[in-house]
């Protein structure tokens, strides 16, 4: 391009590397002021603030019962944040740290819709892959004791057949003698008969994404979801300077994992996987959430068409409810979603104690962050953010 033309005018050739660089200075801001949500008081979004402080009584009765050490609540409506507040302790042990909104956790089983369901959905808009394609077509050896019709379908709404988890010691010897013994499993069910819900079939996706997509899940949902988002603190892997600000889970070998992947067949897979190892806060989930609320855009940035969203969160019957593509939507893993959200919510839990659910029929989002394992194992959370939602949704004012 040899020139620059803005309303008609042409800047001198004496100032123009000037005004190029003011530009870009300005695009970069105005980028950065995307960042983000915007704040709002609940009123402003249709919100009873006065309803919404059982949140507080709530939570504190969890904190009473030892049911996490702390937690991170983040309410969204109308696309702005409602309501946004840190409880309690973000590591007990080895010494005791407030926890802080800013918290970054490890979101377990939420990377299954938010890394690698995404990026399978964007791999099938782009015309790479298909619901209907089979597993074996990408991984021929998968093709053995019954799996060859297996779908990416199938994989997505865990009616695969596979069992949970298969052994850890399948993952002593790293990723491809991983996937290999995947590929030699036997069914647990038939194909599409009984939903199963499954760390292999992810485990798989995470592979697929790989495969397909020439990148491994961490780039590829860096380079395609997180970064137009701008969503500085999600990805897999985090920094030094994010593990510093990560709530412990557990000890791994003597040592508090923090910014360390706790699941450990992900651990094996040096943290990264389809099933699990991303870590992210409460405001950067928000960006991901209004995104999804937004039919696949939030702040000029497009991830996804909106056909995609709708196809990806829609529901399907499974055989003991309903799923979206990575999305539980009603099963009985819905206990975190609690009683009044809309038919058209869809959410996920995560094993360390995190909970995100959505509800274009609403708009809005309810996201509850802990570290529920930390020290040793033995909270529990489902049942307090299920009450935490529906104390969310009670708050709707009847306009």
């Amino acid at each position: 391009m040899d020139s620059c033309e803005i309303s008609g005018l042409k800047p001198a050739p004496m100032v123009f590397g000037r005004w190029l660089i003011g530009l870009l200075l300005v695009v970069v801001m105005a980028g950065e002021s995307l960042a983000g949500l915007p704040m709002a008081e609940p009123d402003a979004v249709g919100l009873d603030a006065q309803k919404l402080q059982r949140i507080d009584e709530l939570v504190a009765e969890g904190l009473a019962e030892k049911k996490m050490p702390g937690c991170v609540v983040c309410v969204g409506r109308h696309g702005k944040i409602a309501f946004l507040k840190a409880f309690g302790q973000k590591q007990l042990q080895p010494t005791e740290l407030p926890m802080t909104t800013d918290t970054l956790f490890d979101m377990a089983s939420i990377t299954k819709p938010m890394a690698t369901a995404t990026s399978i959905m964007l791999l099938i808009e782009r015309g790479q892959l298909r619901l209907t394609d089979k597993v074996a077509s990408i991984f021929p050896e998968f093709a053995v004791n019954g799996k060859e019709v297996i779908t990416i379908h199938d994989l997505l709404i865990h009616h695969s057949g596979l069992l949970a988890d298969n052994s850890i010691k399948d993952y002593e010897h790293g990723r491809e003698e991983a996937i290999k013994r995947i590929c030699e499993l036997k069914l647990l069910n038939p194909v599409g008969a009984k939903f199963v819900y499954s760390d292999v079939n992810f485990i798989l996706l995470g592979e697929i994404v790989a495969k397909v997509g020439e990148k491994n899940v961490h780039e590829f949902s860096r380079e395609h979801i997180f970064t137009p988002l701008r969503m500085k603190s999600t990805g897999y892997l985090p920094s030094e300077t994010l593990r510093a600000r990560a709530a412990p889970t557990e000890q791994r070998e003597g040592k508090w994992m923090q910014g360390e992947v706790h699941d450990p067949r992900a651990f094996k897979l040096g943290g990264v996987a389809g099933h699990a190892g991303l870590f992210s806060t409460a405001e950067d989930i928000a960006v991901y959430a209004q995104m999804m609320l937004g039919r696949g855009e939030y702040g000029g940035a497009r991830v996804l068409l909106p056909e995609t969203v709708e196809r990806m969160t829609r529901g399907d019957r499974v055989s003991t409810g309903v799923r979206g593509l990575g999305w539980d939507k009603r099963t009985g893993y819905s206990i975190n979603r609690g009683e009044l959200l809309s038919d058209s919510a869809f959410g996920h839990g995560g094993f360390t104690g995190t909970v995100l659910w959505i509800d274009p029929g609403l708009d809005l989002f309810f996201i509850f962050l802990s570290n529920r394992v930390h020290p040793n194992g033995k909270g529990s959370v489902n049942q307090l953010a299920g009450k935490v939602a529906t104390a969310v949704a009670s708050a709707i004012r009847e306009d």
